[in-house]
């Protein structure tokens, strides 16, 4: 009788060690991580950095940047690329995690801040407020701290007393220093990319952005792999500039575990050099393309 256990462990070892060299690299010093780790587990706060468990997690500490997971560890959706959890209740809101998050800044010292969240379909407002709340505390005693806010579409909710664009402009009225909303894939794969999750309904969060307030830079990102061709890829990328997105991330998409979307192809680092030319070209001002580049990879520059 075969242990199917036994087995899928050594299937996932094995799909581990045929990575691509370019996708292997050290998590960097111990002491960066394990600092920031006390500090976030002692205030019960989250990272996408740890639960998305980001390669370039050790690099990014040790920079002064972190990405701080808002309203638990929890997504009400139900991605297939994605390591976050989901599948059962979300958590309680924490009416203290602005304060916790903010002191947090203060302890890292973190001059650039990026704020996610998990989806929240079960709030009035998608959790908006949430993000304003946090970038109120974090301003009050980190006052030279620039903060990115990196949102789900907010589509949906609890009740839709509060219309998926009315959350936008609550979180755009509060002026981040940059406004990410990720549109992850080319338009043929989102179905079964991003469950619950629309092409449009993204190129909207981004138009929308604009429209409140033209001064805040917009940015956006997709994972390769999932089989888009590049034609698609450069589709999207025209998609993106005809809602005037500035910023744009292009990084590889790697399996989380057996029980996500498997790899369709592992894009080199020349044909990401290629694609990073190709959206200058089209008028991106700000452009991150390589292997293992991520939504908040150097976002501080």
């Amino acid at each position: 009788m075969v242990n199917t256990s036994n087995a899928s462990k050594q299937e996932w070892r094995d799909e581990i060690t045929a990575l691509p060299p370019w996708l292997k690299r050290s998590i960097g010093k111990a002491s960066d991580i394990s600092t920031v780790q006390r500090i976030i587990k002692q205030r019960n706060i989250h990272t996408i950095c740890e639960e998305g468990r980001c390669p370039n997690r050790g690099e990014c500490y040790a920079n002064q940047t972190a990405t701080f997971l808002l309203m638990g560890p929890i997504c009400t959706r139900s991605c297939a690329f994605c390591q976050v959890d989901k599948g059962h209740a979300p958590m309680p809101l924490d009416a203290d995690e602005p304060r916790k998050v903010a002191e947090a800044v203060q302890l890292l010292g973190l001059r650039y801040v990026v704020l996610t969240s998990v989806a929240r379909d079960d709030l009035s407002d998608g959790g908006a407020s949430v993000f304003v709340q946090t970038m109120q505390a974090i301003r009050q005693i980190n006052p030279e701290t620039l903060i990115e806010v990196l949102t789900p579409d907010f589509w949906g909710g609890k009740g839709g007393e509060i219309t998926q664009k009315e959350r936008v402009k609550i979180v755009t009225t509060a002026k981040p220093a940059c406004y990410n909303h990720n549109i992850e894939t080319v338009r043929r794969l989102q179905d079964p990319v991003r469950r619950g999750a629309k092409y449009d309904r993204t190129l909207n969060v981004l138009r929308w952005v604009k429209e409140f307030d033209s001064t805040i830079p917009t940015k956006s990102g997709l994972m390769l792999g999932h089989g888009e061709t590049e034609d698609e890829i450069i589709e999207t990328m025209r998609d993106l500039r005809g809602v005037e997105c500035d910023r744009l991330t292009l990084g590889q998409y790697m399996r989380p575990s057996l029980d996500h979307l498997p790899v369709q192809k592992y894009w080199t680092p020349e044909e990401f050099d290629r694609l990073g030319e190709i959206a200058k070209t089209l008028g991106f001002l700000r452009v991150r393309s390589g292997p293992l580049v991520r939504s908040s990879y150097h976002a501080g520059e």
